[in-house]
């Protein structure tokens, strides 16, 4: 009997360890330094010319996993979005894991965190004390993202764009008075480009994660939540924040 229940355990055991090294799992991302990024500043990037915080973690952790991990960078996130919850071996990295997405995917993380944040030209005399103070103002967002979801399930009405690069243009211009975007990508998108901006006002702080498509295995969501745990226990995980966040 005993001898039995060796044996199956022995094969569990291998079984797991060969679906880790055979499964193949595809992650998607965007553009949002520093967490995802493409080496060339494209809006389409694949394996090695996908870098940034986010990717380098979860490389590791593929590594570790010993999982077969694609990475591709494309435009825009609604697409990708759609993409990683409706085909098998599909995830996106990083997003917010919300009620309305939580039934969606399986869920691997927090890879790492950020601030959603109001932001304006250095310029100005805006001061925003609560949300509610914000909807007298031009806000713009990313359309479909998390943040612009959220604003707008609080009554904001926003001025939306596929690009932050745009929303960012409009700040500069004078046509929205703050944009909503993440820190610390929106300040270094803003500082790269020459464009003075300031904090001036947090409206979340928030969790990122690797969502997966729900048909994944659970031996493989598993294998890299415990890949990621090892590496936040080894100090490894903020070795690579404070890489990219100096």
């Amino acid at each position: 009997m005993y001898t039995r229940i060796f044996t199956l355990i022995c094969c569990s055991l291998v079984t797991t360890i060969a679906m880790g090294a055979s499964y193949k799992l595809n992650l998607l991302t965007e553009n949002n330094p520093p967490f995802n990024m493409s080496t060339t500043g494209k809006k389409f990037a694949r394996e090695e010319k996908v870098d940034g915080l986010a990717t380098v973690i979860l490389r590791e952790m593929c590594k570790r996993a010993q999982i077969t991990c694609t990475f591709t960078l494309r435009f825009p996130w609604s697409k990708i979005l759609e993409q990683a919850q409706t085909k098998p071996g599909y995830a996106i990295y990083t997003t917010v894991r919300t009620p309305e997405r939580e039934p969606n995917f399986k869920w691997v993380g927090p890879i790492t965190r950020n601030d959603w944040i109001f932001v304006a030209k250095t310029d100005s005399s805006i001061e925003i004390k609560n949300l509610d103070d914000a909807k007298k103002l031009r806000v713009g967002g990313y359309k479909g993202d998390a943040k612009a979801k959220f604003l707008e399930s609080k009554g904001f009405s926003l001025i939306t764009s596929l690009q932050d690069q745009r929303l960012l243009d409009k700040l500069n211009k004078g046509q929205i008075d703050v944009w909503a975007t993440s820190d610390p990508a929106g300040p270094q998108l803003a500082q790269k480009h020459n464009v003075p901006v300031k904090k001036v006002f947090i409206i979340q702080r928030k969790d990122l994660y690797l969502a997966v498509n729900k048909q994944v295995p659970d031996e493989i969501i598993d294998k890299l939540q415990k890949a990621y745990e090892k590496m936040a226990q080894e100090g490894v995980v903020k070795q690579i924040e404070e890489r990219f966040l100096q």
